[in-house]
């Protein structure tokens, strides 16, 4: 295991080992853009030291509880608040006091005296920032959730800042992240340190209007000194819009700098306040915005979706600091809600406006203004009410969950509020000058977080034939697709409280809904077996029917493709009375799951089926999915049971099977055979199969590629013999939305749609336009 990994060395390919950060700064130096030179402390580093020093099982039996249970952190589901800073408490604790080993020590000492050899300084300043592997990706940013240090200018002060780089993979705000996107792999961090730039003005740029979604702009949000300033939201940064055509300058809305960051004296960063006359100066002239949006534009060339990107000038240089996807990406079209809101205002009277900012996060929400001077105070916050605060940071997250709007008095539509505010799906206000003290606790406000008003009263749009315009309940990924995909675009749901928002994008359908949580959510935490024990059968159909329909009906007539449950040995154990029912397996991955055990005890797959049953009558756009199929006998078998069931004898009824095992391939013929209408391949666990590798393996990580060529061929075959036998097929997964190859490997081969977490809808359908359009220009010019 290499103890060091230089930004040469690496790529989008090495995500799972370095984390969003680090490789995609590897990738962008491998390109030849302006990027500081620097290393990356892998995550496997991470977790060995985990291991060599005893406490890694000691960790997983605190943190499993907080990712694994079925209530919301933020909202005060099965951990409240509290108990979740108790147990953050103890994680940070245990990690801050590892001792690091002492080959790891030597390893950080030469790595950073080749840096410094590199750049020709003894001993650089240097950041150390993590880079999580879910971190800055399309559909989760986790923005300002770990640690970052600047300035350090020791080995031993890299080596200790990573320590706590570490710790914050376990601080409550990460972890309650963590929960609400329901990322319940074991957190695991990588350390970047990358050679400091003296940036004398710096910050963000979008290769999309982040608010409007609007493809053809270019915004660049810029500040003096660091740009952390930025990021945090502490002051109102100027704004710069530019078109892709040219590029030119569309507009300029110069914001209030009235602090900054820079490097002291003694080497340590110093906030700084700004005159009132240099706060008001524009921090770019004209040809350096439209040089910082070529280097968005190349940037954007490159992934070929969506960036946002840090930058900073240092001594007339620019430089290239990070860059990532834009998560949460907003498409509705700006002219659509100024018609809502215009139909209002003539049916209303015009509306009283208390106060003006940058409207960041699109939507209109009515509420009771509730402000804070702290994240302390959150707890005060009730659910729908309008969060107004001088500005936020990751400790607001669990406020922000329950709020129905949120305002802050400083901050640019890149900030940590906007952001956040964006992928949460609540309207958002930034730059709303003293707000905290012309607002009031108590007051009713609709908040419009497009065009950036707070008006007194309920002003959202009831004229007639004019529905009130809210924004998203879950995330701000909704969109409308600019043309239609001859590959179908479907999403992955898993709760019913994401069904509305999901269903107010412009997707074809699910192509996957788990069972797993709605499952756990009506057992009550039961092992089925005493469930059933109970007599309590009628109970579980009648909570997963109230689940389900939440979700066909939102969508419909829009498929709905339900998996049925897909519970391993493990998970199953976890429940009330799990070990007097389950066996224990070495390797539950490979065990008792999906449709042998179906086969094997049918007695929950039966309830399942009467569940759909009574759903179908109501909402018929329901159909059912096996999972883990491995043999044609056991899937005759079970495709008996649904015949024999109610629902098998419902007219319409379509009936899918994952394709995870590599046994799938060679029985497509015989699959048809039986009457199955489509498969649905789950890269996770067919590239497990494939190569051979356990895909929550750690020190295997590196093993694991959904585009090695031999999980590629198996693909590409499920899919061919698939349209041979006309069955529709589909792939669940993110690798379509993150990766541009991934995507036009699936079009090529002919696979029928794809599904991805809403939040990825936007970026998939940009990965598929592009790849149906390769591929018309190919045939055109052959």
């Amino acid at each position: 295991m290499e103890a060091i990994r230089w930004f040469d060395d690496l790529g989008r390919r090495d995500v799972a080992s370095v984390g969003g950060k680090g490789a995609g700064l590897g990738e962008l130096t491998g390109v030849g853009l302006p990027v500081p030179p620097g290393f990356v402390i892998s995550a496997e580093l991470f977790l060995r030291v985990l291991d060599e020093t005893g406490v890694r099982a000691q960790i997983l039996s605190l943190v499993r509880p907080i990712l694994d249970s079925d209530g919301t952190l933020a909202s005060g589901g099965s951990e409240s608040p509290a108990d979740l800073e108790e147990v953050s408490a103890k994680l940070q604790a245990i990690v801050s006091s590892l001792e690091v080993p002492s080959w790891l020590r030597s390893a950080i000492d030469d790595a950073y005296a080749k840096l410094g050899d590199r750049i020709g300084q003894g001993s650089p300043f240097v950041a150390v920032r993590s880079s999580a592997p879910g971190e800055d990706t399309a559909a989760t940013s986790f923005a300002g959730m770990h640690r970052s240090f600047m300035n350090q200018r020791t080995a031993d002060e890299v080596t200790e800042s990573m320590r706590q780089c570490w710790a914050s993979a376990y601080g409550p705000r990460a972890l309650d992240y963590r929960h609400a996107q329901h990322l319940l792999d074991e957190p695991a961090i990588a350390v970047v340190v990358q050679v400091m730039v003296e940036s004398e003005r710096a910050g963000i740029g979008f290769s999309v209007d982040p608010v409007s979604g609007d493809r053809g702009r270019i915004m660049v949000e810029a500040s003096f000194g660091q740009g952390e300033i930025v990021v945090s939201g502490e002051v109102e940064p100027d704004t710069y819009t530019v078109a892709k055509d040219g590029p030119r300058i569309v507009d300029v809305r110069v914001g209030h700098k009235k602090r900054k960051i820079v490097r002291g004296p003694d080497g340590h960063d110093r906030t700084l306040a700004v005159s009132d006359i240099d706060a008001d100066h524009r921090v770019l002239t004209d040809d350096e915005v439209l040089e910082v949006a070529r280097l968005i534009q190349m940037v954007e060339d490159h992934y070929a979706i969506p960036m946002d990107i840090e930058w900073a000038y240092a001594t007339g240089r620019l430089w290239l600091l990070q860059a990532r996807p834009v998560t949460a990406l907003v498409a509705t079209p700006a002219e659509n809600v100024s018609a809502v809101a215009a139909d209002a205002r003539a049916a209303t009277g015009p509306a009283t406006v208390l106060l003006r900012g940058l409207g960041v996060s699109p939507g209109l929400a009515t509420g009771v203004v509730r402000v804070l001077q702290s994240p302390r105070e959150g707890a005060s916050l009730l659910a729908g009410e309008i969060l107004v605060a001088p500005a936020t940071n990751p400790d607001w997250g669990p406020s922000m969950h329950r709020a129905g709007a949120v305002v802050t008095e400083s901050g640019g539509a890149t900030c940590h509020a906007a952001i956040l505010s964006r992928e949460l799906g609540v309207p958002c206000i930034v730059g709303a000058r003293d707000a905290t003290h012309l607002l009031t606790t108590g007051q009713l406000v609709t908040v419009d977080g497009r065009h950036g008003t707070i008006t007194v009263g309920d002003t959202r749009p009831t004229a007639a034939g004019v529905s009130a315009v809210a924004a998203p309940a879950s995330f701000s990924a909704a969109f409308s697709r600019p043309e239609a995909t001859g590959t179908l675009l479907y999403v992955n749901v898993a709760l019913p409280d994401q069904a509305e928002a999901a269903a107010a994008l412009d997707v074809d359908g699910v192509g996957l809904l788990r069972a797993e949580f709605m499952l756990t959510e009506a057992l009550g935490g039961v092992h089925p077996k005493q469930l059933l024990a109970e007599h309590r059968q009628e109970e579980f159909i009648s909570k997963m029917s109230e689940s389900l329909l939440r979700i066909s009906s939102a969508f419909f007539p829009r498929p709905v493709i339900y998996r049925s449950y897909d519970f391993r040995t493990n998970e199953f154990r976890g429940l009330e009375g799990g070990d007097r029912f389950e066996p224990e397996e070495h390797n539950p991955m490979i065990g008792y799951r999906g449709c042998f055990r179906y086969v094997k005890d049918p007695e929950l797959f039966t309830l399942e089926l009467e569940m759909l049953a009574r759903v179908r009558e109501q909402t018929p756009n329901v159909h059912v999915m096996i999972p883990f199929v491995r043999t044609l006998w056991e899937l005759e078998a079970c495709l008996d049971m649904i015949d024999a069931s109610s629902l098998g004898r419902q007219r319409g009824l379509k009936r899918w099977v994952m394709a995870e095992v590599p046994s799938v391939a060679y029985r497509i013929g015989d699959y048809a055979a039986l009457g199955i209408d489509g498969v649905s391949i789950g890269s996770n666990d067919l590239t497990q199969l494939v190569l051979g590798v356990d895909r929550d393996s750690e020190v295997c990580a590196e093993l694991f590629d959904e585009e090695d060529a031999a999980v590629l061929a198996t693909i590409e075959h499920i899919i061919t013999e698939a349209r041979a036998h006309g069955l529709t097929s589909s792939l669940c997964g993110q690798a379509p939305s993150n990766r541009p190859a991934f995507a036009e490997h699936l079009v090529r081969f002919g696979i029928t749609s794809v599904s991805v977490d809403p939040s990825a809808a936007a970026a998939t359908h940009h990965m598929l336009a592009a790849a149906e359009r390769r591929m018309l220009l190919d045939a055109a010019r052959s």
